[in-house]
């Protein structure tokens, strides 16, 4: 079955994404401890428990929330894409906040 979805595309797309909330949340993508406490609060971020850290009440709350939507679908597209037999690969951005994502979830 031939594959009509462009997972590049979709990653690039997600990338920007994740760069604007970064903006509005004021990360700094090269700081390897901010971006480890980010990925914690990502972890505990659950649909069945509200952290202070991303609670929908608050403007920031909302944007992390968001970032970590858009987290995981970056991690859908590379799955389907893997599924395809197509590597996918995210930019420096995505790179460093799934490297922090990796290190928090290896801390387990």
């Amino acid at each position: 079955m031939p594959v009509f979805e462009n997972y590049a595309a979709d990653a690039a797309q997600l990338e920007t994404e994740i760069v604007r909330k970064g903006i509005i949340l004021g990360i700094d993508w090269d700081n390897e401890s901010e971006l480890r406490k980010l990925a914690r609060q990502a972890l505990a971020c659950r649909k069945d428990t509200i952290q202070a850290d991303c609670n929908p009440a608050t403007s920031e709350g909302i944007a992390k929330l968001e970032l970590f939507g858009l987290a995981q679908l970056m991690l859908k597209v590379m799955e389907q894409g893997a599924g395809d037999g197509i590597e996918v690969h995210g930019g420096p951005v995505w790179k460093a906040f799934a490297k922090a994502l990796w290190a928090e979830k290896n801390q387990d």
